[in-house]
């Protein structure tokens, strides 16, 4: 049976502006993705199809593009009526599971249901870490320590240097706390340590230390452990946060690529264009604006902020519990002199 077309208006159900104009889209600057996200709410999931073909095993921008595709309202729908057309295809199958995962995550499907889509995902594309991305972004929310380790390692076996899996890993680690203060040698700590420094040269982990610290922030604020007001806290201003910072800045100035890449765009052979720039880029430049803005380094959170431009992401301007959108107006505000 063919889903109902969702009204004009669904297309853009994945785009959030809040009341200060700021769109959060998923699909950051990845223009190629936003149309057929736009196309596969429509039912057209045959450009879903062209897209992910064209994406090949350029990993992270599969597993961006999947999760991007699948967080619709409708992508279910469409996703099975593709499987139906197409039941070989690894890709269908993958846009299914990551689709299912988010319908459990948030409470419509069951999560035993969501992890068997996944794993007939992987059995279809063994070497594709993207349906255990999906394992690990299900068990985020709804499994246990174990099953996020086991479901990283899983992701990091076939591609290791897995820029979301990272992210994910980071934020659950954030979340281990014991006392009442915050331990310079938490976990977290040490794997985005780590993660950065077996990463090669030109990986954006180099900034995963700065999501971390941006996660330990999250996680102490809400439990009372620091001011709710990141601006009124010091968690961005003692001497190892700062040696963060500088590091993850001095790493942007040095690989920071042309912004004409990036955009999605392929190569006859359907890889990506030379000097494209990662997928996720933005995320992190997110996170680093963030940091330096709380740092207290304005010029160098101004410089970020101009190049993120309205590719604003909820995280970290969020934290702990704020309203993202305001919270970056008043960021731009506060280093450009302007919204």
């Amino acid at each position: 049976m063919t889903p109902p077309r969702p009204l004009g208006k669904a297309a853009r159900a994945s785009r959030s502006r809040t009341k200060d104009g700021v769109t959060f889209d998923p699909a950051l600057d990845d223009h190629a993705l936003a149309t057929v996200r736009d196309a596969l709410a429509r039912g057209r999931w045959t450009e879903a199809r062209q897209l992910l073909a064209r994406t090949g095993d350029d990993w992270d921008r599969r597993g961006h593009r999947l999760v991007v595709l699948a967080e619709g309202p409708s992508s279910l729908a469409w996703a099975r009526e593709w499987q139906l057309a197409e039941p070989d295809s690894p890709d269908a199958a993958a846009l299914l599971a990551c689709a299912t995962v988010f319908r459990a995550v948030s409470g419509k499907e069951s999560p035993d249901a969501a992890r068997a889509a996944c794993l007939v995902a992987a059995r279809m594309a063994p070497t594709d870490p993207s349906p255990w991305l999906a394992v690990l972004i299900l068990a985020r929310r709804t499994g246990t320590d174990d099953e996020r380790v086991r479901a990283f390692d899983q992701v990091r076996a076939r591609h290791r240097d897995h820029h979301h899996a990272h992210h994910l890993m980071a934020a659950c680690l954030a979340e281990h706390q014991d006392g009442d203060r915050d331990d310079p040698l938490h976990e977290v700590y040490d794997f985005a340590s780590w993660a950065a420094e077996q990463a090669p040269a030109d990986s954006p982990l180099a900034v995963l230390p700065v999501v971390a610290h941006a996660e330990r922030y999250r996680v102490l604020a809400r439990a009372g452990l620091e001011p709710r007001d990141p601006a009124r806290s010091g968690h961005w201003t003692s001497r190892r946060a700062r040696q963060v910072m500088k590091a993850a800045f001095d790493w942007w100035l040095e690989w920071d690529t042309d912004e004409n890449g990036g955009s999605g765009e392929h190569d006859e052979n359907g890889g990506a264009a030379p000097g494209s720039a990662h997928p996720r880029r933005k995320v992190d430049l997110n996170y680093l604006a963030h940091a330096k803005l709380h740092e207290g380094r304005l010029a160098e959170a101004a410089a970020l902020l101009t190049r993120i431009g309205p590719h604003a992401t909820p995280e970290p301007w969020s934290y702990p519990d704020r309203d993202a959108g305001p919270a970056f107006q008043d960021a731009r505000r506060a280093a450009l002199g302007s919204a």
